[in-house]
């Protein structure tokens, strides 16, 4: 992360460059959102550090983008996030006066669910060249919430035109490509739970982009194997997307998430169509837009409701009860969790469920629920299921040092600082050989919990242990 001083990164006279003359499209967004030249420069120091940028814009900084400096890194792009927020609809730097850069117009499509499935496996393989290439810093760019809304509204609008009744569950039609990829899944997925997904997301933006996209592409299939093989790849993009997003490659997680959803629906699976939104629930909350959390969720249930798959409703009531709770919202949050309590009764067992939810059982719903208690400040109740889901995951190491995170946590609400420390002691061994930015960022917000407390020899000793991995305390 780039040092900053007087509102500017280090050294950001050498990455800001001059366009040669005043840039009225910046100035006439910024008429439009009403938004304030101070205002746009603190939402743009928040969303960037949201996503791992260090930068201290001002009011002097957005006079000289209005005077044609162009800002250096991705910036144009955090701040057509900004305004694309204020304005309702997304917007590109292109938009705002901001040069082109020669690879970056994929970063902008991939925010848009096509109503052309053929050039969204194009958008699809440009954006995985160039994120395997890395030819542009492409895990710079931003999450944009404003981006959230449309492949939503396409998505719900294909949902309601769609006459046909769902299948209640995915199965495969014979031993070829589809099932050769359903393995690979199932690799992916497993080494993803063990290791991260910094460890396996290259892999499976690779295998997606070389191998299965150009089995997408082929004419010839039957109708039931293409429905089985645009399900597939739904889900492989979708992995792409969570893995970025594990990764802290945010905007991409949110890229390859919309062209998954994309995917599938050319798949008709509506039980993964939830799925792929209840991890862009997932992302939106953990990005500080619970808002728009709870919006996806809900769009999640309306979509899986009667496709078949009670732990694929859990699920997605979990993501609405994390919205709600990061809201402040008790009441809501109860409902939501007990209505996933209710699916997962409902459930027959993984076996009778599709594939994509299987992984799925009471002990994630457990975890879950530890983090909406801990967001409602409901310490005895987030340590009774955070120690819960410590003891069920013993075998995968992100979730137990996330979940661990959470009960040192409800130790700290609950003035247990001895045993907070050394919960979150035990969740930083965890994370040894494991590439995860979320869990990265979970002690992290512990650690944060300690501030009022750094004066202690145990908080002082327990900051030092934790620099390797977690970086300086702010």
């Amino acid at each position: 992360m780039a040092a900053v001083t007087n509102g500017q990164p280090r050294n950001a006279g050498k990455g800001a460059k001059d366009s040669g003359g005043p840039n009225k499209a910046l100035a006439a967004a910024l008429k439009e959102a009403g938004c304030s030249y101070a205002s746009l420069a603190l939402r743009v120091n928040e969303l960037g550090r949201c996503q791992g940028a260090d930068t201290n814009y001002d009011k002097a900084s957005v006079t000289r983008w209005l005077q044609g400096q162009q800002p250096r890194g991705n910036t144009p792009e955090v701040i057509a996030a900004v305004l694309g927020e204020r304005l309702g609809r997304p917007l590109t730097p292109a938009d705002l006066g901001f040069p082109l850069d020669g690879g970056r117009p994929v970063v902008g499509r991939a925010l848009v669910y096509g109503d052309n499935v053929a050039e969204t496996l194009h958008t699809l393989v440009e954006l995985a060249s160039t994120d395997i290439s890395r030819r542009t810093l492409l895990g710079a760019v931003p999450f944009v919430p404003g981006a959230l809304m449309s492949p939503q509204r396409a998505w719900l609008l294909w949902l309601v035109e769609s006459e046909e009744t769902p299948a209640r569950l995915a199965s495969l039609s014979d031993a070829g490509p589809v099932e050769q990829v359903h393995a690979m899944i199932a690799l992916f997925d497993e080494m993803d739970n063990h290791y991260g997904g910094g460890g396996v997301r290259t892999s499976i933006v690779q295998y997606l982009s070389a191998e299965v996209v150009p089995m997408l592409q082929q004419r010839g299939t039957t109708e039931q194997q293409r429905r089985e093989l645009f399900a597939a790849g739904a889900r492989l993009a979708a992995m792409a997307g969570w893995s970025s997003y594990d990764a802290g490659e945010y905007g991409l997680g949110q890229r390859y998430m919309t062209q998954a959803l994309r995917l599938c629906a050319e798949g008709r699976d509506r039980v993964l169509g939830g799925q792929i939104l209840a991890g862009l629930s997932h992302l939106a909350t953990s990005l500080g837009r619970p808002d728009e959390g709870v919006a996806l969720a809900r769009a999640g249930i309306a979509t899986a409701r009667d496709a078949g798959s009670p732990l694929g409703l859990m699920r997605l009531y979990a993501m609405s009860a994390r919205g709600h709770a990061a809201l402040g919202r008790p009441r809501e949050t109860t409902e939501a969790l007990r209505a996933a309590e209710k699916q997962l009764d409902t459930s027959r067992g993984a076996a009778q469920e599709s594939p994509w939810v299987r992984f799925i059982d009471h002990h994630y719903l457990q975890a879950e629920s530890a983090v909406c208690f801990r967001d409602l400040g409901l310490a005895a109740q987030a340590e009774q299921t955070a120690s819960e889901s410590v003891r069920a995951h013993a075998d995968r190491r992100r979730r137990q040092a996330i979940s661990r995170s959470v009960l040192a946590t409800a130790h700290l609400q609950q003035n247990r600082l001895d045993e907070a420390v050394a919960t979150a002691t035990e969740a930083l061994d965890a994370l040894s050989g494991v590439h995860s930015e979320r869990s990265i960022q979970a002690l992290r917000d512990f650690r944060g919990r300690l501030a009022s407390r750094r004066d202690e020899p145990l908080v002082r000793e327990f900051e030092l242990r934790s620099r390797p991995v977690l970086g300086v305390a702010a």
